[in-house]
């Protein structure tokens, strides 16, 4: 993955239905790897081929990887990269809020969005998940989940960035979502630069622990692992 595509990442003129289709392709593939997606991977790989190539091509690459690969491998690949590696966090709160109390309000808005589209969380699962997101962005039954994706842009591109230099095919997922999200601010890349220094803020307390993450690691300094939110 090359780290000049991450800062000017190719942007896709796509209609509404083909934004659709391709978050809910975005949203199966950065799910955790199991039967069912295996099975629906010839579906995802049609799905890639309905949007424009700068959304279409890393979206193909990534489905040939996991079409390629063990399942167990998957599954121990996608641990390794989302579970026990801070700066590949799917939560997209916690860029912007780290463990505050901030981000008590921020989850309450992602949950709001989901309320409003009738969508129902299972399994405890935190409204700031991106698949999540993804998903209710592909029911094209909540607007605002695209809006709430934007807000948090900075945290996107950190992941995307971070995974890039992991050399992770999850790298391909965030490159085919900067395609699909309306344009970034000017400000973005510069934010997202700082928020890699600097790292989410920190105030461990007013949160459920459920929804807690463990300390940020800057870029270059030494993982350790986390429990899943």
């Amino acid at each position: 993955m090359n780290r000049q595509s991450l800062l000017k990442p190719p942007r896709a003129r796509l209609s509404a239905g083909q934004r659709q289709v391709a978050c809910a392709t975005l949203s199966a593939v950065l799910r955790y790897p199991d039967e069912a997606l295996i099975s629906d991977l010839p579906l995802l790989a049609s799905a890639a081929d309905r949007v424009p190539a700068a959304a279409g091509d890393p979206l193909r690459r990534l489905i040939s990887h996991l079409a390629s690969t063990s399942l167990l491998e998957l599954q121990s690949g996608y641990v390794a990269t989302f579970d026990l590696q801070r700066r590949c966090c799917l939560y997209l709160s916690y860029y912007l809020n780290g463990d505050t109390r901030r981000r008590g309000a921020a989850l309450w808005r992602f949950r709001e969005a989901c309320r409003r589209a009738g969508f129902h969380l299972v399994g405890g699962e935190l409204p700031d998940f991106l698949p999540v997101l993804l998903e209710l962005a592909a029911s094209g039954a909540e607007p605002a989940a695209v809006e709430l994706m934007q807000e948090h842009r900075e945290g996107i591109r950190l992941l995307g960035s971070a995974l890039g230099k992991l050399r992770s095919p999850y790298a391909d997922a965030l490159l085919a979502l900067e395609a699909v999200l309306p344009a970034a601010r000017t400000s973005t890349a510069a934010n997202a630069a700082r928020l890699a220094r600097e790292g989410p803020p920190s105030e461990l307390v007013g949160l459920d622990p459920a929804g807690a993450l463990g300390p940020y690691c800057p870029p270059d300094s030494a993982k350790t692992g986390r429990e899943a939110p």
